[in-house]
């Protein structure tokens, strides 16, 4: 009894450990160790001040993304989730600046598993709940699937290229480039950052009134789904999803179905930018764990089928 008592007690520590900050933790801890060999002979065949201004972004690159993971909020998450992937390029740039070798394929499967880690659902959940209030619980929403193919991958792109390539310009003496690059690209970059970080505050809060959906892609405004309104919370069914209000934006992933005992007013949000109020009883949307929303409803006692 006492093995199986410590094997349970291991194990839980185990998913503990999985389903926290500790992964992201983790990998991107050991970026310095394993990237910054390849990083540094890459940059050693550029001149004296390109290869210190590229140190100097790397690593104040590296010291913004541990503070994000060491303090995780909602700014943390998107802070995380612009650096690992520029981590990433660099070391595919580190990569193919010279006959990749065994210390560059460390550098790029150590720089995509931090990647794996800011990206995983897991890190989002405790993330944004890093930033919640009281007694609530908040739960992401997936990213729209149109965004996923384009604008958000630009967004990221955009979001660092000014930012790295103007210094780097200019330490090369390219001076006109140099200026235009930051001149233009940090606007950019701020609108990016600011476009990314939208995405990330997005979420199913569940509080003790009942239910939130805090989408402002979907809807003008917050919506809250008092307890007593509420009649189910479950997967969607297909041949029941047509009769709803769809606001899952074609996400991937299982759509979840609120059900109403009665009717409740909100506002989508529509292309042309007008406001149309409507009156729903079923609505779709999709959380990154669809599965930890129904657990963390049914321990609300909220009605979960």
């Amino acid at each position: 009894m006492a093995r199986r008592a410590l094997h349970g007690q291991i194990s839980l520590l185990t998913m503990q450990l999985l389903s926290g900050p500790w992964p992201a933790r983790a990998t991107w801890a050991l970026l310095p160790v394993l990237l910054g060999p390849a990083l540094s002979d890459a940059l050693g065949g550029h001149s004296l001040a390109v290869a210190r201004t590229g140190s100097v972004l790397a690593w104040g690159t590296w010291v913004g993304g541990l503070v994000a993971v060491l303090l995780p909020t909602t700014v943390s998450l998107t802070a995380l989730r612009i650096a690992a992937p520029a981590a990433l390029a660099a070391a595919n740039w580190a990569a193919l600046a010279d006959d990749p070798g065994a210390m560059d394929a460390m550098a790029v499967a150590g720089a995509a598993l931090a990647v794996v880690a800011a990206f995983s659902p897991l890190t989002g959940d405790v993330f944004v709940n890093g930033s919640s209030y009281g007694d609530e619980r908040r739960l992401p929403l997936r990213v729209p699937g149109a965004l996923l193919f384009g604008p958000v991958p630009l967004a990221a792109v955009a979001a660092l290229a000014g930012p790295i390539a103007g210094p780097l310009l200019l330490a090369a003496q390219q001076w006109v480039p140099g200026a235009i690059v930051l001149a233009v690209g940090l606007p950019v970059a701020a609108v990016a950052v600011r476009a990314l970080h939208g995405l990330a505050r997005r979420w199913v809060v569940l509080v003790p009134a009942g239910l939130v959906l805090h989408d402002q892609h979907a809807l003008t405004e917050a919506v809250l789904f008092p307890r007593r309104t509420i009649g189910r919370l479950g997967p969607a069914a297909i041949d029941e999803a047509m009769e709803a209000l769809d606001l899952t934006q074609r996400s991937f992933g299982l759509a979840l179905e609120l059900v109403l005992d009665e009717p409740t007013v909100l506002s989508p949000r529509r292309p042309d930018k007008t406001v149309q109020v409507t009156s729903v009883e079923r609505l779709l949307f999709t959380p990154t764990r669809p599965g930890a929303v129904l657990r963390e409803a049914a321990g609300r006692r909220l009605p979960v089928a």
